[in-house]
C-alpha cells in the first residue's frame, strides 16, 4: 500500500502503538510528523529509525490535552510542511495519544478524571478543529480506541467512558466531513503488549487467560494494531467511513477452558 507523497499526524508517537504506527505509515511513503508529549529523546529515536529505513519523519512537542498548546504545535507544523512541501495541509491524522487510568469508580478523583478526558476526548475534539482546515479533501482520520469502550472494565470505569466518547465522535465527524471525500474511523485495539498494559501482558496467568479468550491465540502485539492503520489509511480504503473496527484478533469469541477441535 503506498502512502507515496502523503502527509500523516501521529499523536502520541513516541512509544508503543503510535511508535508502531509512525513507523508504518514511514515505511509505506508518508511524511511522518511524530508527536510527543515530553519525551523528546524518543520521539528523535523514532525519528532516526524511520530515517535509517530510507523515511521521512520529524518531531514535534504538543501535550493535546492543552488547547493552548494544540494552537502552537499547528503554527510549527505549519512552518514544517510549507518548507519541507511548500504547502501546510497533509493527509493523514491518527488520534493516538492516550492516557490510561485504573481505578474503580469509588477510588476515582475528580484530578485523575480531568486529565484521562482531557488527553482521550479534549485532545482528539480540538487536534481535529485544527486539522479540518488543514487536511486534504480525500484524507483519513483514523481515531484509535480501545475494546474498553464496549467491553468496560470496572478498574477502568473513567477510561472506558473516554473511549466510547471518542467512537460518539468518530461517527459524527463522519458525518460532518464526508461531503469533501475526508474518511473517519474508528480503530479498537484489545490487549495489546505496550507499557500501558505490562501489568496484564507481563503476568503469565492474565497473558494465558486472555490468549485462551482470543481467536487467533496470543495477545496482540503494536505491529497488528499499525497494519491495520495502515489498510484505513491506504487509497483504498476510500468507501469506508464512520465505522468502528475492532483490531483485537478476536478477542471474546473464545471462552476459557473450551476448545475447538
Amino acid at each position: 500500500m503506498s502512502l507515496k507523497g502523503k502527509v500523516a499526524v501521529v499523536t502520541g508517537a513516541s512509544r508503543g502503538i503510535g511508535r508502531a504506527i509512525a513507523l508504518r505509515l514511514a515505511r509505506d511513503g508518508a511524511l511522518v510528523c511524530v508527536n510527543y508529549h515530553s519525551n523528546a529523546a524518543a520521539a528523535q529515536a523514532v525519528v532516526s529509525a524511520i530515517e535509517a529505513a530510507g523515511g521521512e519523519a520529524f518531531a514535534l512537542q504538543a501535550d493535546v490535552g492543552s488547547v493552548e498548546q494544540l494552537g502552537r504545535f499547528f503554527e510549527i507544523l505549519d512552518a514544517e510542511l510549507t518548507q519541507r512541501r511548500g504547502d501546510r495541509r497533509f493527509d493523514i491524522l491518527v488520534n493516538n495519544a492516550g492516557v490510561g487510568l485504573a481505578g474503580t469508580t469509588a477510588a476515582s478523583t475528580e484530578a485523575d478524571f480531568d486529565r484521562v478526558f482531557a488527553t482521550n476526548v479534549k485532545g482528539p475534539f480540538f487536534t481535529v478543529q485544527h486539522t479540518i482546515p488543514r487536511l486534504r479533501d480525500g484524507g483519513r482520520v483514523i481515531n484509535i480506541s480501545s475494546g474498553a469502550s464496549r467491553r468496560p472494565m470496572p478498574q477502568y470505569a473513567a477510561y472506558s467512558m473516554t473511549k466510547a466518547a471518542l467512537d460518539a465522535f468518530t461517527i459524527a465527524l463522519a458525518a460532518e466531513l464526508g461531503k469533501r471525500g475526508i474518511t473517519v474511523n474508528t480503530l479498537a485495539p484489545g490487549l495489546t503488549a505496550t507499557d500501558m498494559s505490562a501489568g496484564f501482558v507481563e503476568d503469565p496467568n492474565a497473558s494465558r487467560l486472555f490468549s485462551s479468550m482470543t481467536a487467533l491465540g496470543r495477545v496482540g502485539k503494536v505491529e497488528d494494531i499499525a497494519n491495520a492503520v495502515a489498510l484505513l489509511a491506504a487509497p483504498d480504503a476510500g468507501w469506508v467511513t464512520g465505522q468502528y473496527v475492532e483490531a483485537s484478533g478476536g478477542l471474546g469469541l473464545l471462552m476459557p477452558g473450551f476448545e475447538v477441535n
